[in-house]
């Protein structure tokens, strides 16, 4: 059903762009381009010469996000190759099908945003989950360029935040060993441990300690971790996992406007939200051993492995085969080589 409900989404888009009554010549061809690529993965087999033709008849370097992002969600070698062949055209450059070199091309020029591209952004990835279209609002402010939101592979919450989790008292967590590693925290003389090993399959929690809402916000890939206070100027924002990511690093979502926020500042930077000073207060957080921090707070709590989920909780399980290697899975921008990508510091 949710598949189903993607490709009605995505359909009702395409059809809202193909309107074109009374709307100004500029405006329709914007539209006609955005309809072509999307025809390119939800169209009929007859219409996609049609739209490969637009596209390189009228191609411009803001079509380079769109194409991009196309052939990154289409299972057709054809139109892979073709959207690839268009590109390396129409740009002189001969990157082939290194998706990732041509992303950092990009990036590293001046950003060329079309006027239809975040309805396109918003059609396309309504495709894997209705809720994404919320995301590219085009009436949004945007503080980040589009172009560098990446999907995560997962649909909106699809890495499961612990909310209001089971805690444990430390004499009671048996399952830890002294060298496991926790991010521990203490608000208000009320001290809490989150095990690495249990936080990585989640990469938020949502709590009350000490008598105040925090989120605890860990991202795997570029390995932070921060917690913030969720109140803000007596609004409560209740947040998530939005499934998409900013140079690496995992952008939150809140449930009552859909902005994109941005983990490492704690504030919206996409959607209704972004642009009127918001910025949520962050605290300490200590990454030590469980044997370490328990000796500095034996009254701690620790949590649960009662989390409602079922997952390989054993130390070191999660994100193990990224680790292995120095190789990111995400792209950016760019690298500075005096350290290895994921050198702890």
């Amino acid at each position: 059903m949710p598949a189903l409900r993607s490709l009605v989404v995505a359909f009702g888009i395409v059809l809202m762009l193909a309107a074109t009554d009374a709307r100004p010549r500029a405006e329709t061809a914007d539209r006609a381009v955005v309809r072509a690529f999307l025809t390119l993965l939800v169209g009929e087999e007859s219409d996609k010469a049609r739209a490969w033709e637009l596209i390189e008849t009228q191609w411009q370097p803001s079509f380079l996000p769109m194409a991009l992002e196309t052939i990154r969600l289409t299972r057709s070698a054809e139109v892979s190759g073709v959207l690839v062949s268009i590109m390396e055209r129409k740009t002189g450059a001969g990157l082939g099908h290194d998706l990732d070199a041509w992303q950092r091309r990009m990036w590293n020029a001046p950003e060329a945003r079309h006027p239809r591209y975040a309805a396109f952004k918003s059609a396309l990835y309504s495709l894997i989950d209705p809720r994404f279209s919320a995301y590219f609002d085009t009436a949004g402010e945007t503080l980040i360029r589009l172009d560098e939101i990446v999907w995560g592979g997962v649909r909106q919450d699809g890495i499961p935040p612990l909310r209001n989790p089971a805690m444990l008292a430390a004499e009671d967590a048996l399952y830890l060993e002294d060298d496991n590693i926790v991010f521990g925290i203490s608000v208000n003389g009320d001290a809490r441990a989150y095990p690495k090993r249990i936080l990585a399959w989640h990469e938020m929690f949502f709590d009350t300690v000490g008598g105040v809402p925090v989120a605890g916000v860990y991202c795997t890939l570029c390995g932070t971790v921060i917690l913030y206070r969720t109140e803000h100027e007596g609004v409560h924002h209740r947040l998530g996992t939005s499934g998409f990511l900013y140079r690496s690093n995992k952008l939150m979502y809140d449930r009552d406007t859909q902005s994109l926020w941005s983990t490492m500042l704690g504030a919206p930077v996409v959607g209704p939200l972004a642009g009127k000073g918001i910025a949520l207060e962050s605290g300490p957080v200590v990454t030590t051993s469980w044997g370490e921090w328990r000796r500095r707070h034996p009254g701690t709590r620790v949590l649960s492995l009662d989390t409602g989920h079922r997952r390989d909780y054993a130390e070191g399980a999660a994100y193990r085969d990224y680790f292995a290697t120095d190789a990111l899975m995400f792209s950016v921008p760019v690298l500075d080589t005096r350290l290895k990508n994921k050198d702890g510091v």
